[in-house]
């Protein structure tokens, strides 16, 4: 919202239709209705800001940028890319990737929607409930189940293998090294802020 907008007022005890007394918001509920929209994108205005009550949590900038240079190394050109629930890595791969790469950003909360067609509604709950010819249709799947919990990884394992042709960068916290390396067999521990698996 820019800061032109006119406020506008309504004062029910207010009969004159004199255009001079047209409604205004409250300076009070304007500066309210723009921090409202204010928090909904944050300040690049391409990503929704980070809902704590969905547990998302973005990389910052250098964290993302590693993760998307990786993924694209191991795609290289007119690979496919998918991201589970790590918006903020979709976003840097489509700063960095080239035109014939394709990248899908599976996500629950729709307000990645944004991303157009490269959005893919995701629920970890119910893994399978993929689009068509999405069956190890990726070169590569960047996850970061959002939740540090067995239910969690064990339900985004189940996507991650049905997504991936073999290629996958799983973050989560150090706590699910055994689990991560149980349910996808080949995952190398790589010790790094946040802590990143590959399988290779």
């Amino acid at each position: 919202m820019s800061d032109d907008t006119e406020a506008v007022v309504i004062d029910p005890d207010d009969d004159d239709d004199d255009d001079d007394n047209a409604p205004r918001l409250s300076a009070a509920t304007l500066a309210a209705l723009q921090e409202f929209y204010a928090e909904q994108i944050s300040e690049d205005q391409s990503m929704p800001k980070e809902d704590w009550q969905l547990s998302q949590f973005w990389y910052d900038d250098k964290t993302a940028q590693l993760l998307a240079e990786e993924a694209l190394a191991i795609t290289g050109d007119g690979g496919r890319i998918a991201c589970i629930s790590c918006p903020s890595v979709y976003r840097k791969l489509r700063e960095f990737a080239r035109d014939n790469v394709s990248i899908c950003c599976l996500e629950y909360d729709d307000r990645f929607s944004i991303f157009g067609n490269d959005f893919v509604f995701y629920d970890y709950n119910d893994p399978l409930n993929l689009p068509e010819g999405f069956e190890k249709a990726f070169d590569v799947v960047v996850a970061d189940p959002p939740f540090l919990s067995e239910e969690c990884l064990r339900k985004t394992a189940v996507t991650v293998k049905h997504l991936a042709k073999d290629r996958v960068i799983l973050c989560t916290g150090a706590v699910m090294e055994d689990l991560a390396k149980e349910l996808l067999s080949s995952v190398l521990p790589i010790q790094a802020k946040p802590f990143k698996w590959t399988c290779k």
